[in-house]
């Protein structure tokens, strides 16, 4: 009997917590003004009604970088976010009352001048932001892959192309020391050849055969003696 009397409780307050999930209401913030996060909206709008839950969708981290860059705000910023009501009929009459208009509170905060923009989506329960959120999730986990995947080829190729270049100016560089091994066995080769000796003689000059000129010193009378025994007259 205790053990059927637990369970009862058990289906009352669950039949009970339905109920209160079944009577709630979201509203959508399609834009975070910069300086906000969730306890400062809930600090803003818990004056109006009881709060559930908030959510807010940080920035895409490049913008956070881009922005830290700039020598801007160095916190976390946020791009949109959700808010749940615990009574519907309160979320949409805040939606309604505050769209489009000042933040306003206290002058000094960062936010004064930004303007509301919120709106009641209505039969949207927190359950299907949670979908929602996991849809999104799983998306940019497979963008990101797909991101990974195509950085990962193009630095492959990239590597490739690297080794590539690398061999080719291997193979050219020992070319190049192959030519000059065989230009120096060349030269040493011509130099071992003998040389061809080329002696020059010293020459006499000949003689002149012209017949007009005669040996000097030599006479007639002494010629004629020789030849011809002599013999005179």
């Amino acid at each position: 009997m205790a053990e059927e009397g637990s369970k009862k409780k058990k289906r009352m307050l669950l039949q009970k917590e339905s109920e209160k999930a079944e009577n709630r209401g979201v509203c959508y913030l399609s834009r975070v003004p910069p300086h906000m996060n969730p306890l400062k909206l809930r600090q803003i709008l818990s004056p109006y009604g009881e709060i559930q839950r908030i959510y807010l969708t940080p920035e895409d981290p490049s913008a956070q970088l881009k922005r830290k860059k700039a020598g801007g705000f160095r916190g976390q910023e946020f791009s949109e976010g959700w808010v749940e009501f615990s009574d519907k009929r309160i979320a949409k009459r805040v939606a309604n009352m505050l769209n489009g208009e000042q933040f306003g509170g206290k002058k000094r905060s960062s936010f004064y001048y930004d303007i509301w923009n919120i709106k009641y989506l209505s039969k949207f329960k927190w359950d299907n932001l949670t979908e929602e959120i996991a849809y999104k999730n799983a998306e940019r986990e497979q963008k990101l892959a797909l991101e990974l995947s195509a950085a990962k080829r193009e630095r492959d190729l990239y590597m490739s192309k690297v080794d590539q270049s690398r061999a080719l100016s291997s193979i050219d560089e020992r070319l190049k020391k192959r030519q000059k091994v065989k230009n120096v066995e060349n030269q040493s080769e011509e130099e071992l050849q003998p040389r061809k000796m080329i002696r020059q003689f010293p020459q006499t000059k000949p003689l002149a055969n012209d017949g007009d000129e005669k040996p000097s010193g030599f006479s007639k009378s002494v010629l004629a003696g020789i030849f011809f025994g002599g013999q005179g007259s």
